[in-house]
Protein backbone atom coordinates (compact mmCIF):
# COMPACT_ATOMS: atom_id res chain seq x y z
CA UNK A 1 0.00 0.00 0.00
CA UNK A 2 2.55 2.27 0.76
CA UNK A 3 4.15 2.24 -3.16
CA UNK A 4 1.16 3.99 -3.78
CA UNK A 5 0.84 7.19 -1.16
CA UNK A 6 3.87 9.30 -3.07
CA UNK A 7 1.63 8.84 -6.55
CA UNK A 8 -1.52 9.83 -4.84
CA UNK A 9 0.00 12.83 -3.89
CA UNK A 10 0.80 13.47 -6.81
CA UNK A 11 -2.03 12.77 -8.25
CA UNK A 12 -3.43 15.21 -6.01
CA UNK A 13 -1.16 18.01 -7.54
CA UNK A 14 -2.58 17.21 -10.80
CA UNK A 15 -6.18 17.34 -9.85
CA UNK A 16 -5.96 20.84 -8.18
CA UNK A 17 -4.16 22.37 -11.07
CA UNK A 18 -6.91 20.83 -13.49
CA UNK A 19 -9.19 22.83 -11.02
CA UNK A 20 -6.93 25.61 -10.92
CA UNK A 21 -6.96 26.03 -15.06
CA UNK A 22 -10.84 26.22 -15.01
CA UNK A 23 -10.65 29.12 -12.48
CA UNK A 24 -7.72 30.43 -14.44
CA UNK A 25 -10.21 30.73 -17.73
CA UNK A 26 -13.00 32.05 -16.31
CA UNK A 27 -10.74 34.73 -15.02
CA UNK A 28 -10.81 33.93 -10.93
CA UNK A 29 -7.16 34.31 -10.85
CA UNK A 30 -7.31 34.81 -6.92
CA UNK A 31 -8.96 31.21 -6.49
CA UNK A 32 -6.20 29.63 -9.03
CA UNK A 33 -3.79 31.39 -6.84
CA UNK A 34 -5.38 29.38 -4.25
CA UNK A 35 -4.76 25.98 -5.94
CA UNK A 36 -1.35 26.48 -7.45
CA UNK A 37 -0.51 27.03 -3.76
CA UNK A 38 -2.53 23.69 -2.88
CA UNK A 39 -0.65 22.05 -6.09
CA UNK A 40 2.46 23.04 -4.77
CA UNK A 41 2.21 21.53 -1.92
CA UNK A 42 1.07 18.22 -2.95
CA UNK A 43 4.05 18.53 -5.75
CA UNK A 44 6.67 19.06 -2.43
CA UNK A 45 5.36 16.25 -0.30
CA UNK A 46 5.32 13.80 -3.01
CA UNK A 47 8.65 13.64 -3.42
CA UNK A 48 9.36 13.84 0.71
CA UNK A 49 7.16 10.82 1.10
CA UNK A 50 8.90 8.82 -1.86
CA UNK A 51 12.15 8.99 0.03
CA UNK A 52 11.13 8.93 3.34
CA UNK A 53 9.32 5.26 2.28
CA UNK A 54 12.02 4.49 0.26
CA UNK A 55 9.45 3.79 -2.62
CA UNK A 56 10.93 5.67 -5.57
CA UNK A 57 10.25 4.50 -8.46
CA UNK A 58 10.25 5.33 -12.60
CA UNK A 59 6.79 5.50 -13.26
CA UNK A 60 6.29 8.08 -10.07
CA UNK A 61 8.91 10.57 -11.87
CA UNK A 62 7.05 10.38 -15.00
CA UNK A 63 3.76 11.28 -13.10
CA UNK A 64 5.58 13.74 -11.49
CA UNK A 65 6.45 15.23 -14.67
CA UNK A 66 2.96 14.94 -16.28
CA UNK A 67 1.22 16.43 -13.03
CA UNK A 68 3.30 19.08 -13.18
CA UNK A 69 2.39 19.83 -17.10
CA UNK A 70 -0.48 20.83 -15.36
CA UNK A 71 -0.52 22.60 -13.05
CA UNK A 72 2.90 24.24 -13.69
CA UNK A 73 3.13 24.76 -17.40
CA UNK A 74 -0.39 24.91 -18.79
CA UNK A 75 -1.71 27.13 -16.22
CA UNK A 76 0.81 29.37 -15.88
CA UNK A 77 0.00 29.88 -19.54
CA UNK A 78 -3.93 30.17 -18.80
CA UNK A 79 -2.64 32.87 -16.88
CA UNK A 80 -0.77 34.57 -19.61
CA UNK A 81 -3.56 34.17 -21.98
CA UNK A 82 -6.41 35.83 -20.07
CA UNK A 83 -3.95 38.48 -18.89
CA UNK A 84 -2.80 39.05 -22.68
CA UNK A 85 -6.78 38.75 -23.27
CA UNK A 86 -7.26 42.08 -20.62
CA UNK A 87 -4.82 43.71 -22.13
CA UNK A 88 -4.18 46.55 -24.77
CA UNK A 89 -3.27 44.08 -27.32
CA UNK A 90 -3.90 45.08 -30.87
CA UNK A 91 -4.91 42.10 -32.50
CA UNK A 92 -7.21 39.49 -31.11
CA UNK A 93 -3.99 36.58 -31.94
CA UNK A 94 -1.83 38.26 -29.64
CA UNK A 95 -3.03 36.37 -26.38
CA UNK A 96 -2.35 32.95 -27.62
CA UNK A 97 1.01 33.49 -27.92
CA UNK A 98 0.90 33.39 -23.30
CA UNK A 99 1.12 29.78 -24.17
CA UNK A 100 4.85 29.88 -25.13
CA UNK A 101 5.10 29.77 -21.40
CA UNK A 102 3.30 26.15 -21.57
CA UNK A 103 5.50 24.65 -24.15
CA UNK A 104 8.78 26.10 -23.02
CA UNK A 105 7.37 24.29 -19.82
CA UNK A 106 7.18 21.47 -21.31
CA UNK A 107 10.71 21.50 -22.64
CA UNK A 108 11.84 21.93 -19.49
CA UNK A 109 10.45 19.23 -17.73
CA UNK A 110 11.39 16.47 -20.23
CA UNK A 111 14.95 18.08 -20.41
CA UNK A 112 15.11 17.84 -16.31
CA UNK A 113 13.86 14.15 -16.30
CA UNK A 114 16.55 13.36 -18.71
CA UNK A 115 19.09 15.72 -17.90
CA UNK A 116 21.67 14.07 -15.04
CA UNK A 117 23.26 17.52 -14.11
CA UNK A 118 20.05 18.05 -12.39
CA UNK A 119 20.02 15.66 -9.58
CA UNK A 120 20.60 18.11 -6.42
CA UNK A 121 19.77 21.88 -8.26
CA UNK A 122 18.45 23.09 -10.81
CA UNK A 123 19.93 23.82 -14.34
CA UNK A 124 17.08 26.70 -15.81
CA UNK A 125 14.54 28.02 -13.87
CA UNK A 126 11.78 25.12 -12.25
CA UNK A 127 8.43 25.17 -13.16
CA UNK A 128 6.68 25.98 -9.91
CA UNK A 129 8.85 29.09 -9.30
CA UNK A 130 7.87 30.28 -12.62
CA UNK A 131 4.02 29.83 -12.36
CA UNK A 132 4.12 31.12 -8.59
CA UNK A 133 5.93 34.36 -10.40
CA UNK A 134 3.02 34.66 -13.37
CA UNK A 135 0.08 33.76 -11.25
CA UNK A 136 1.66 37.23 -8.90
CA UNK A 137 0.75 39.18 -11.69
CA UNK A 138 -2.72 40.06 -11.28
CA UNK A 139 -1.96 41.23 -7.79
CA UNK A 140 1.16 43.06 -9.23
CA UNK A 141 -1.69 44.63 -11.60
CA UNK A 142 -3.79 46.18 -8.87
CA UNK A 143 -0.39 48.29 -7.68
CA UNK A 144 0.72 48.85 -11.18
CA UNK A 145 -2.29 48.32 -13.39
CA UNK A 146 -1.00 50.26 -16.39
CA UNK A 147 2.06 48.33 -16.17
CA UNK A 148 0.64 44.70 -16.21
CA UNK A 149 -2.38 46.16 -19.28
CA UNK A 150 0.81 46.76 -21.76
CA UNK A 151 0.87 44.20 -23.90
CA UNK A 152 4.37 44.87 -24.66
CA UNK A 153 5.09 44.27 -21.11
CA UNK A 154 3.29 40.79 -21.11
CA UNK A 155 5.17 39.78 -24.25
CA UNK A 156 8.47 40.54 -22.88
CA UNK A 157 7.36 38.95 -19.63
CA UNK A 158 6.29 35.87 -21.42
CA UNK A 159 9.46 35.67 -23.86
CA UNK A 160 11.78 36.03 -20.17
CA UNK A 161 10.06 33.82 -18.61
CA UNK A 162 10.16 31.08 -21.77
CA UNK A 163 13.99 31.57 -22.10
CA UNK A 164 14.61 31.27 -17.69
CA UNK A 165 12.92 28.01 -18.17
CA UNK A 166 15.70 26.25 -20.40
CA UNK A 167 18.24 28.48 -19.76
CA UNK A 168 21.56 27.38 -18.78
CA UNK A 169 21.49 29.19 -15.75
CA UNK A 170 21.63 27.88 -12.49
CA UNK A 171 19.32 27.67 -9.74
CA UNK A 172 19.60 26.21 -6.11
CA UNK A 173 16.74 23.96 -4.86
CA UNK A 174 15.42 24.42 -1.67
CA UNK A 175 16.29 21.09 -0.30
CA UNK A 176 17.64 21.27 2.89
CA UNK A 177 20.45 18.51 4.11
CA UNK A 178 20.15 19.46 7.74
CA UNK A 179 20.10 22.72 9.23
CA UNK A 180 23.47 24.44 9.05
CA UNK A 181 23.69 27.82 8.43
CA UNK A 182 27.45 27.35 6.96
CA UNK A 183 25.85 25.04 4.78
CA UNK A 184 22.34 26.80 3.92
CA UNK A 185 23.35 30.27 4.29
CA UNK A 186 21.83 31.32 0.97
CA UNK A 187 18.85 28.91 1.45
CA UNK A 188 17.95 30.74 4.30
CA UNK A 189 19.03 34.47 3.47
CA UNK A 190 16.80 33.92 0.42
CA UNK A 191 13.66 32.68 2.94
CA UNK A 192 14.52 35.21 5.45
CA UNK A 193 14.61 37.75 2.92
CA UNK A 194 11.27 36.03 0.70
CA UNK A 195 8.97 35.79 4.07
CA UNK A 196 9.85 39.84 4.55
CA UNK A 197 8.72 40.42 1.20
CA UNK A 198 5.63 38.44 1.10
CA UNK A 199 4.53 40.26 4.41
CA UNK A 200 5.21 43.39 3.49
CA UNK A 201 3.64 43.42 -0.45
CA UNK A 202 1.86 39.37 -0.44
CA UNK A 203 1.68 37.69 -3.53
CA UNK A 204 3.14 40.63 -5.44
CA UNK A 205 6.24 40.02 -3.45
CA UNK A 206 6.74 37.22 -6.34
CA UNK A 207 8.60 39.57 -8.99
CA UNK A 208 11.25 40.27 -6.50
CA UNK A 209 11.24 37.24 -4.72
CA UNK A 210 12.17 35.70 -8.44
CA UNK A 211 15.18 38.08 -8.83
CA UNK A 212 16.73 37.24 -5.77
CA UNK A 213 16.57 33.83 -6.13
CA UNK A 214 18.64 34.01 -9.81
CA UNK A 215 20.86 36.63 -8.25
CA UNK A 216 21.38 34.36 -5.02
CA UNK A 217 21.81 31.56 -7.35
CA UNK A 218 24.37 33.17 -9.12
CA UNK A 219 26.19 34.14 -5.83
CA UNK A 220 25.62 30.46 -4.82
CA UNK A 221 27.28 28.65 -7.85
CA UNK A 222 30.01 30.92 -8.48
CA UNK A 223 33.36 28.95 -9.22
CA UNK A 224 31.88 25.67 -8.79
CA UNK A 225 31.59 23.37 -11.00
CA UNK A 226 28.48 21.51 -11.95
CA UNK A 227 27.76 18.06 -10.19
Amino acid sequence: MKKHIPNAITCANLFSGCIGVVFAFNGDFKTATLFVILSGIFDFFDGLSARALNVKSIIGKELDSLADMVSFGFLPGVIMFQLLKLSDAPYTYLPYLGFLITVFSALRLAKFNIDERQTVDFIGLNTPMNTLFIISLPYVAELFPQLIANWLVLIAITLMCSYLLVSEIRIFSLKFNGLSWAENKIKFIFLILSAALLITLRFAAFPLILIIYIGLSFVHFKGKAIQ
